[in-house]
């Protein structure tokens, strides 16, 4: 199974009894949506509800932040999911969270792929969807977590004298320069010295697929951003950021994400903060 899937091979797929369908559609709060509610009112058939915020390590006063291994391997076997299932990712979020989920997969060990175009494409071509809140039977995953794959705000330090690591920044270019103050209280404005930016919505077409590989490649070029070389991804809090991580993956290239992002790094009084340009 490709990382990347079209609705018309999905829709010839979901009677498969090893596909599992994973909704990971996620709002910032300030967006006023309920994505658990508009998954009950209508989504794929067979798929159940990847909940980002409860999926997450409750013990951090970080939002949204990796779980550990065992919560990860309970929550996802209480969803169906069981080792050497097929595993589809989709969203219906500005954010494009279907990421999130599918770099929190592979943090585990686990493969999965991710709906081009999402909810939005398998709505405008008219494809069937299903209401109600799915029950399913729970199962057995085993996780094998790949600490690779993961940045902890240590790590990103260190790489400020090290360089060994490129810094890509996927939020808004406003919020990039410090242009627009942060939303969350206590937050610095600005970026890690360093980053490069490319904001997360550079990647899609206006039907919310991907672009083609070779634009995804220029997109990073252009900001100065070798693909061969190690990449740290980052973003507000940890979600957009797996957009780049993805694109890097389309690419044939591994990257980090940094799960704390500017969430964390931005209320740290420890760290260095850059504002302006890159």
């Amino acid at each position: 199974m490709d990382a990347l899937v079209t609705t018309q091979w999905l829709a010839g797929e979901l009677s498969a009894p090893d596909l599992r369908i994973l909704d990971a559609t996620w709002f910032l709060p300030s967006e006023s949506r309920d994505a658990h509610a508009e998954f009950v009112a209508g989504h794929i058939q067979g798929a159940v509800f990847f909940d980002i915020n409860a999926i997450a390590d409750q013990t951090s006063p970080l939002p949204t932040m990796l779980p550990p291994p065992a919560q990860f391997a309970a929550q996802l076997g209480a969803l169906g999911v069981a080792t050497g299932n097929r595993i589809v990712v989709y969203d219906n979020a500005p954010h494009h969270t279907a990421t999130r989920a599918w770099w929190m997969l592979r943090s585990f060990g686990i493969e999965a792929a991710i709906l081009d175009g999402g909810l939005a494409k398998w709505k405008a071509e008219g494809r069937p969807l299903l209401s109600g809140h799915p029950v399913p039977a729970p199962a057995t995953v085993a996780v094998h977590p790949n600490t690779a794959l993961v940045r902890t705000l240590d790590q990103v330090k260190a790489n400020l004298t090290s360089h060994a690591e490129q810094l890509v920044d996927a939020r808004s270019a406003v919020r990039f320069t410090g242009q627009e103050a942060e939303t969350r209280p206590g937050l610095a404005s600005g970026h890690i010295p360093g980053s490069a930016n490319i904001p997360y919505s550079s990647f899609f077409n206006p039907d919310r697929t991907w672009k083609h590989v070779p634009t995804l490649r220029l997109l990073f070029e252009d900001e100065g951003i070798e693909v061969e070389r190690p990449v740290i991804a980052t973003c507000g809090s940890g979600i957009s950021a797996a957009v780049v991580v993805f694109a890097l993956h389309l690419l044939g290239h591994p990257a980090a994400l940094y799960d704390g992002s500017w969430t964390e790094w931005g209320a740290d009084p420890s760290t260095p903060k850059a504002t302006g340009a890159a």
